[in-house]
């Protein structure tokens, strides 16, 4: 008997530390976290449309398209596919993406294609692309929404965020998008 007190007694104080102690101490922190620790959101009239750092299936043909998800942009499932480029599947799947971007962008050829835009990120939620990606979409956005190429173009440079830490220039698409829709 005197065991099975001891027992509940450290059951009681572990469920107490982890289940209470730990979340409160976390959710005090995260207060003082930029937006409180509710991520990075981006909003559109006022309101919130999808999150900085985490992609989103964009698939109509006037939107630029983002990084291919291994997990269909479900942030709840985060994961790469753990296939290696010697991986028939994965080689088939990646033959695939190519395929269809080339049927919806007919003036590129397989080696114009950024291999940013076949193939999914290590978390599959990648929010951004290369502004390769970007510009090579440039073309079909334009024409699907008909605007000057030249007009969406200047509109893809101004959203290329620059790193000074890796020096690698990236996209962030849905910012991108939501700049699409606000042109006129």
């Amino acid at each position: 008997m005197k065991n099975i007190f001891s027992i509940f007694k450290l059951t009681l104080a572990t469920l107490l530390l982890c289940a209470v102690i730990y979340p409160l101490v976390i959710y005090g922190i995260a207060q003082f976290a930029p937006n409180k620790g509710k991520g990075e959101t981006i909003s559109l009239n006022g309101r919130v449309v999808g999150y900085q750092k985490i992609g989103q299936k964009f698939d109509k043909s006037n939107y630029f398209w983002g990084r291919p998800s291994a997990v269909d942009y479900n942030a709840a499932g985060s994961a790469g596919s753990n296939k290696g480029p010697s991986n028939l599947d994965y080689l088939a799947q990646v033959q695939k993406r190519i395929d269809t971007f080339l049927i919806v962008h007919p003036y590129l050829k397989k080696s114009d294609i950024p291999s940013d835009m076949v193939t999914a990120s290590g978390s599959g939620l990648d929010p951004n692309i290369s502004p390769e990606g970007a510009l090579i979409q440039v073309k079909r956005v334009a024409k699907e929404r008909k605007l000057a190429e030249g007009k969406v173009k200047s509109l893809v440079e101004t959203k290329i965020n620059t790193s000074t830490v890796i020096g690698t220039s990236t996209v962030n698409v849905l910012e991108l998008n939501i700049a699409l829709d606000e042109l006129k």
